[in-house]
C-alpha cells in the first residue's frame, strides 16, 4: 500500500512511495504528528540519482522489520534535497558542524520543533567498518529519547543557538580588488594538480566555476599561468573517464585524482556549466578539443535530458541493469575487451581497446573499463575516420543496453544555467537549433515557474509547478540565463524578465548590511535562515545573484542593481584569497567588476558579423545588446541614441562611464573587447 509520498511530484519521493516505511513529506503536519505522539522525527534527505541513497533504501527502507520499528517510534520524513535546498542546507550545516563531514543520504533526528540532536549519513544494515547498523542507531536514539529527554532537548537547543550565531555579513574588506584576485590565483596555483589537472586529490570534481575565473583573469590581465591551468584541466577531463567518450556529457565526479573512474550519475548542472566553460575556452584559445566537447555536451543535454515540455531534466542515474539483470553502477557505460570484439570484430576491437584504454584486467569493476582517450594523439591512432566509425558503432550497440533512469523534474536554477550555455554555444558555433532549445526552456520557466507574479517556484514536473518556492540560486541563475539569451537573440523581453526576477532579489533576499540569504524574507521559517556564499556543485545563490545584478546594471544603468552587486561582492574579498576553490563564481564576477564590465551596443542586425564579434569578445562579463531600427532602444537601453554610422552597422563600447568612438570594423571591435 503506498504511503503519503504517492501524490508528490518529486521522482525521488516517488521512488519511496511503496516503501513499508510510513513516510511523510516535509510539512507542518508531520511535526504536529510527532508532537501528538511524543516521538522524534527521522529526517532522511537524498536525491533521485544518488547511488548510496538507493543502497540504503534497498537495505533498510524496503525492509519490513526496519519499517515496523521506524513507524512505531518515529515520524519518518523524506526530503528531496533538489526540491528543498533550504531544508538540506540548514541540516547539512548541522551535520558538518557535528561530524566534520556530510553527504547523502543524510540522516538527521529532530525534535517536534524541528531541532536536530543526532546526525549521520549512510548507515549499513549490519555493523561494519566501525559504523553502527541502522537498527542500532534507531534503538540508541529511542533509548536517549525515552531515558534522557532533557539532555536531548539541551543538545538540540545548543545546536540551534550555534547555527543561529553563524549569520554572515557581506564582508568588511570592501570590494575585491587586484590584490585579492592575485592572492586567489596564487592559492589556486598551490592547490593545482600539475600532473593530472584540476585541484586537490580524490575524489576530484570538475572545477567549472574556478575555470571561469581563470579564463576571465587571463582575459583581463594576460596571466598565462591562469590560462594554462584552465586549458590543461579541461583537456584532462575531456580525455578522462569523467567524460562520456561515446555519447558526450560529464559524470558528477571522478573517484580518483587521475579522472579515470567516474561516479556515473550525470547531472544537468554539471553539463550546463561545463558546456559553457568549454565554449569559453574555445573563445579564448580556438582549441578544437574545446569546441568538440562543448558541442557534444550541448547535444547530450538536448538528446538525453530535454523533456517534452521543452525544459531539461535534472539527472541521469548512476545505476542501470547489466547483462545479467543486476542493478549496478556504471553498467550502461563500461566495456570489456570481449564486448568490444562482439561489436567491432577482432581488428577494430584491438584498435578501440588501445585508443580508449580498455584492458583485460579493467579499470573499473569485474574486468570492465571506463572509456578514456588513451591513444588519442598518437601517430598510429591518428585516423579520424576510423575513430568516428568505431565510436558510432559502439554508441549504437550501447543504445541497446538498459538505460539509466532519468529524474524528470525541472529545477529552475539548473535550467537557467542550461539556457545560458546553450544560447552562447549556439551563437558561437552557428547552431541556431541550440539557441531555439534555450528559448524553449526559457519559455517554460516563464510559463510554468514564474506564474502571474514573477515569483519563481523551484521545480516542475510534466508541466505542473511544484509547491516549493524558488531560492536565491533560482533567481540568480534564471536571470543569468535570461540575460545571456537576450544578448544572443536580441529579444529585449528576456532582459525585462531578468529585471522582474532581480527586483525580487533586491526586495526579498538582501539583508540590511548587503548580505544575501538563500531564502526570501517571506519564505517558510526554518531553525535558521540559510545563507551560504560558497560554491557547491553550482554557483552559490549569493554570487550568482551578484553576477546577474551586475550584468543587469550594465544593460540598464540601474544604480540600485549595481550597488546591490557590489555590496554582495564584499564576501569575495574576504573569502577569495583564503578559499578560492569554493568561491570561483564570486571571483569570476569580481573579474567582471574590475573590468567594468564593458557595455557593447551593436546598432545592426542580430546575428550579423558585428554582433557575432561582440559575443566572441573575451572581456570578462561584457554585456551585449544588438538590434536595428527605431524601436531597438525600447528593448535595450544600451541602443538608445546609438545609430548606425554612415549607413553601416556600428558597435559602441563603454565602461566606467567612458565610451569609445563607435566602430564599423570587426577587427577593431575585437581589439576593444580584449581579443
Amino acid at each position: 500500500m503506498p504511503n503519503r509520498l504517492a501524490n508528490e511530484t518529486s521522482p525521488y519521493l516517488l521512488q519511496h512511495a511503496d516503501n513499508p516505511v510510513d513516510w511523510w513529506p516535509w510539512s507542518p503536519e508531520a511535526f504536529e504528528e510527532a508532537r501528538r505522539r511524543g516521538v522524534p522525527v527521522l529526517l532522511s534527505v537524498g536525491y533521485a540519482s544518488c547511488h548510496w541513497c538507493h543502497v540504503m533504501a534497498h537495505e533498510s527502507f524496503e525492509d519490513a522489520s526496519v519499517a515496523d520499528y521506524l513507524n512505531a517510534h518515529f515520524v519518518p520524513v523524506k526530503v528531496d534535497r533538489e526540491e528543498r535546498p533550504d531544508v538540506d542546507a540548514v541540516y547539512m550545516e548541522a551535520v558538518q558542524a557535528a561530524t566534520g563531514q556530510g553527504g547523502w543520504p543524510m540522516t538527521v533526528f529532530l525534535t517536534a520543533d524541528a531541532e536536530p540532536f543526532y546526525f549521520g549519513t549512510y548507515f549499513p544494515p549490519e555493523a561494519r567498518h566501525g559504523m553502527p547498523s541502522f537498527h542500532q542507531v534507531l534503538e540508541g536514539v529511542v533509548a536517549a529519547w525515552s531515558d534522557r529527554r532533557e539532555e536531548v532537548a539541551e543538545v538540540a537547543g545548543r545546536i540551534v543557538r550555534d547555527l543561529a550565531g553563524r549569520s554572515l555579513a557581506a564582508g568588511e574588506g570592501g570590494l575585491p580588488g587586484e590584490p585579492e584576485l592575485a592572492q586567489a590565483l596564487l592559492r589556486l596555483t598551490r592547490d593545482y594538480d600539475e600532473k593530472h589537472g584540476g585541484f586537490g586529490g580524490a575524489p576530484k570534481f570538475p572545477p567549472s566555476m574556478v575555470i571561469e575565473f581563470l579564463l576571465r583573469h587571463h582575459a583581463r590581465t594576460g596571466a598565462e599561468g591562469a590560462l594554462q591551468m584552465a586549458a590543461d584541466s579541461c583537456a584532462a577531463m575531456a580525455r578522462g573517464g569523467i567524460y562520456d567518450q561515446l555519447g558526450g556529457g560529464f559524470a558528477r565526479y571522478a573517484v580518483d585524482r587521475e579522472w579515470v573512474v567516474p561516479h556515473f550519475e550525470k547531472m544537468l548542472y554539471d553539463n550546463a556549466l561545463l558546456c559553457r566553460v568549454y565554449a569559453h575556452l574555445w573563445r579564448a584559445t580556438g582549441s578544437d578539443l574545446a569546441r568538440r566537447v562543448s558541442l557534444e555536451t550541448a547535444d547530450f543535454m538536448v538528446r538525453e535530458l530535454r523533456t517534452t515540455e521543452g525544459g531539461f531534466a535534472s539527472a541521469l542515474d548512476a545505476d542501470s541493469e547489466d547483462a545479467q539483470g543486476r542493478h549496478v553502477e556504471g553498467a550502461f557505460y563500461v566495456w570489456t575487451p570481449a564486448q568490444l570484439r562482439e561489436v567491432l570484430g577482432e581488428q577494430d576491437a584491438a584498435f578501440a581497446a588501445e585508443y580508449f584504454g580498455v584492458t583485460e584486467e579493467g579499470t573499473f569493476e569485474e574486468g570492465s573499463s571506463v572509456l578514456r582517450l588513451v591513444g588519442a594523439g598518437d601517430a598510429e591512432h591518428d585516423d579520424p575516420a576510423r575513430v568516428t566509425d568505431v565510436r558510432a558503432r559502439l554508441l549504437a550497440a550501447r543504445e541497446l543496453r538498459v538505460r539509466p533512469e532519468r529524474d524528470d523534474k525541472i529545477v529552475a536554477a539548473w535550467n537557467g544555467l542550461a539556457i545560458a550555455a546553450l544560447a552562447e554555444t549556439g551563437a558561437y558555433f552557428d547552431r541556431p537549433d541550440l539557441v531555439e532549445r534555450a528559448t524553449e526552456a526559457a519559455d517554460l520557466l516563464v510559463r510554468v515557474h514564474m506564474g502571474d507574479v514573477a515569483r519563481l517556484c523551484r521545480t516542475s514536473k510534466d508541466g505542473r509547478a511544484g509547491d516549493n518556492s524558488g531560492v536565491l540560486e533560482d533567481y540568480g541563475d534564471v536571470a543569468e540565463g535570461f540575460l545571456a539569451l537576450a544578448s544572443v537573440t536580441g529579444e529585449g523581453v528576456w532582459l525585462e524578465f531578468a529585471g522582474f526576477l532581480l527586483d525580487i532579489v533586491l526586495e526579498r533576499f538582501i539583508g540590511e548590511g548587503g548580505q544575501m540569504f538563500d531564502t526570501a524574507d517571506d519564505a517558510e521559517r526554518l531553525i535558521r535562515r540559510p545563507q551560504d556564499p560558497t560554491d557547491s556543485a553550482t554557483p552559490a545563490g549569493w554570487t550568482a545573484a551578484a553576477g546577474a545584478l551586475l550584468s543587469y546594471a550594465a544593460h540598464t544603468g540601474s544604480e540600485a542593481h549595481r550597488t546591490a552587486a557590489e555590496g554582495a561582492l564584499g564576501i569575495v574579498g574576504a573569502l577569495g584569497p583564503k578559499a578560492p576553490r569554493f568561491i570561483g563564481w564570486g571571483l569570476a564576477v569580481a573579474e567582471a567588476l574590475l573590468d567594468g564590465p564593458r557595455e557593447v551596443a551593436v546598432a545592426g542586425p542580430v546575428g550579423g558579423e558585428l554582433h557575432r564579434t561582440a559575443l566572441l569578445g573575451r572581456a570578462p562579463g561584457a554585456v551585449v545588446a544588438a538590434g536595428e531600427g527605431p524601436d531597438a532602444g525600447s528593448e535595450f537601453p544600451l541602443l538608445v541614441d546609438r545609430p548606425p554610422v554612415g549607413g553601416e552597422p556600428a558597435a559602441y563600447v563603454c565602461r566606467h562611464f567612458v565610451c569609445d568612438a563607435p566602430t564599423t570594423d570587426t577587427g577593431e571591435l575585437t581589439e576593444k573587447l580584449g581579443g
